[in-house]
C-alpha cells in the first residue's frame, strides 16, 4: 500500500468515542477494540466484508456491554472505534501484532509489507488520540484528587483453533492480581460461571499496552475483563453482563472486612 499523507478523511469520525464524560464514579472504563471501522484510504485492507465482521476485526458485543455498564455505574467510558486490524490499540506500537499481516490464519493484504511511514501515520491518527485521551482523563482526575479504578473491557471467541473455550468470562492481569482475583471470586460465587484466571489470555508488557501503561505505571487499581462473544452477541446478553458486572465490580474494589 502506498504511503499517504493522512489516514482519516475530514468527514470520517475521530477514533475516540466517549460516554458519560461527567460520570461521578471512580471507575474509568476503556474499550480498545470496540469498533470495526476501516478508514476509506485503506480500502478495507483488501478484506471481504465477512472478514471485517469477525473477531479478527473487533471485540464482538463488548461495545454494547460497555455502554450499558457505563450507565449503570455512572462511569466515564472511552472507546476506540476503528478496527484492531488498522492498528491494535492494545499492543505496543512497532510490536509484531501491532499491525498484523496475519490474524487467526487470515492474511491481511493491506498490512503486508507496510511502510514505516504508513505505520507511523496509523499510530498518529488512531492509536495516539485514543491513548492520549485516556492519559488526559487520568491526569485530570488525579489533579482533582479523584481516585481512578481502571477497567479494560474485551470479548473472546467461543472456539479458537478448533478448540472450545470453556470459560464464560476471564479476568486478566500482569503484576497485580488483587482486583482480578476479587472479581473472579465474586463472579464465580453463584456457581454458574467458569471464570478464567489469566485465561483465555494473559497480560504482559510485550503483548499488551492498556493495563501495563495506564494501570500499572500509574499504580491504579485495575483489571482487564474478557467475556465470551456468544454470550453478548445480542442486546439481552449485553444487558445481562452489564448488570452482572455492575453488581460485582463495586464489591471487588471495596471488599468488606
Amino acid at each position: 500500500m502506498q504511503p499517504t499523507a493522512t489516514i482519516l478523511a475530514p468527514d470520517e469520525p475521530r477514533p475516540v468515542a466517549e460516554y458519560n464524560t461527567e460520570g461521578g464514579s471512580q471507575f474509568l472504563l476503556v474499550c480498545d477494540h470496540a469498533g470495526r471501522r476501516i478508514p476509506r484510504a485503506l480500502h478495507d485492507l483488501g478484506l471481504a466484508e465477512a472478514d471485517l465482521k469477525r473477531h479478527i476485526a473487533w471485540d464482538i458485543g463488548i461495545a454494547g456491554v460497555a455502554r450499558r455498564l457505563s450507565a449503570l455505574l455512572d462511569a466515564h467510558l472511552i472507546m476506540q472505534i476503528y478496527s484492531r486490524l488498522v492498528i491494535d490499540c492494545n499492543r505496543p506500537p512497532g510490536s509484531p501484532t501491532s499491525i498484523a499481516p496475519l490474524s487467526e490464519g487470515t492474511v491481511i493484504p493491506g498490512n503486508e509489507n507496510i511502510s514505516t511511514q504508513d505505520a507511523v501515520l496509523r499510530a498518529r491518527e488512531i492509536f495516539n488520540p485514543y491513548h492520549d485521551r485516556i492519559e488526559q482523563c487520568l491526569d485530570a482526575r488525579k489533579a482533582a484528587g479523584r481516585p481512578s479504578w481502571l477497567i479494560s473491557l474485551h470479548s473472546f471467541t467461543p472456539v479458537y483453533a478448533g478448540i472450545p473455550r470453556p470459560w464464560q468470562a476471564g479476568v486478566l492481569y500482569n503484576r497485580d492480581s488483587t482486583l482480578a482475583h476479587r472479581l473472579r471470586d465474586l463472579l464465580a460465587a453463584p456457581g454458574d460461571l467458569f471464570v478464567g484466571d489469566n485465561e483465555p489470555y494473559s497480560v504482559t508488557d510485550d503483548t499488551d499496552y492498556t493495563i501495563p501503561v495506564h494501570g500499572e505505571r500509574r499504580g491504579l487499581t485495575h483489571v482487564a475483563i474478557e467475556i465470551r462473544q456468544d454470550l453478548i452477541g445480542d442486546e439481552a446478553g449485553q444487558d445481562y453482563w452489564a448488570k452482572r458486572l455492575a453488581e460485582v465490580l463495586p464489591k471487588a474494589v471495596t471488599p468488606s472486612s
